[in-house]
């Protein structure tokens, strides 16, 4: 009996470690108390005070101006005072896109309620993804035109603000011809700004976490 005994409280020391285990590899706050700039495709952190003078003429997200699935005109003047998440994706994607998309979601669902928290995802192969194909995949999806823009336009647009402003590609961009087909899981934060506050893996769940602790600081700053 005694053995008995001794086995059942190792199986529940095992359990209550597996369990702070678990937790620990999600993440619920940010590492830091504020979060860095990024200004170039490295994405060698920057540890600036927000609000200090030297932002002024920090790298920021470029004037855009593309259509969105119900047809309207999105542009940067969108997202004024907006804390927002991008990625890059096309409908008819067979490989990464689905897991992308899937986190998004999850995205989506945590901050459908936050007015200050917008996504936008943009079709790399605008020439095919029109507004009522993008309409299409957003009501299949279950995505909140409100909440999630998906955009399309000029292809040579889409693509200079991907690998020019938002550094996306995991090559880093350095090396690719302006028209080179544009294929990256990275998500992006950006802060209401439109300065760049964080990069993530949105194919990796924990990377995915890690960015929603991490909007949670970006809300908190002054």
């Amino acid at each position: 009996m005694k053995t008995f005994s001794m086995r059942i409280n190792i199986l529940l020391i095992l359990s209550v470690i597996c369990l702070v285990s678990c937790s620990e590899s999600l993440p619920n706050e940010s590492r830091v108390e504020t979060l860095p700039f990024y200004n170039e495709a490295t994405f060698t952190p920057r540890w600036i005070s927000p609000g200090a003078e030297v932002l002024d003429t920090f790298h920021r997200i470029s004037p855009f101006s593309f259509i969105n699935q119900e047809g309207e005109v999105i542009t940067e003047e969108s997202f004024r005072g907006k804390i927002y998440i991008v990625d890059f994706f096309f409908t008819i994607c067979p490989g990464i896109c689905p897991r992308m998309t899937a986190n998004m979601m999850e995205l989506q669902e945590e901050f459908l309620e936050d007015d200050d928290v917008l996504l936008m995802s943009h079709s790399v192969t605008p020439e095919r993804d029109s507004v009522p194909v993008l309409k299409q995949y957003a009501a299949d999806k279950g995505i909140s035109s409100g909440k999630w823009h998906l955009v399309t336009g000029e292809q040579r647009d889409i693509y200079k603000l991907g690998r020019k402003d938002y550094f996306v590609e995991e090559d880093l961009g350095l090396n690719k011809d302006e028209d080179e087909f544009l294929h990256t899981e990275n998500f992006v934060l950006i802060d209401k700004d439109r300065h760049i506050r964080g990069i993530y893996n949105g194919l990796n769940k924990t990377s995915v976490n890690q960015l929603i602790a991490d909007i949670r600081t970006l809300k908190g700053e002054k």
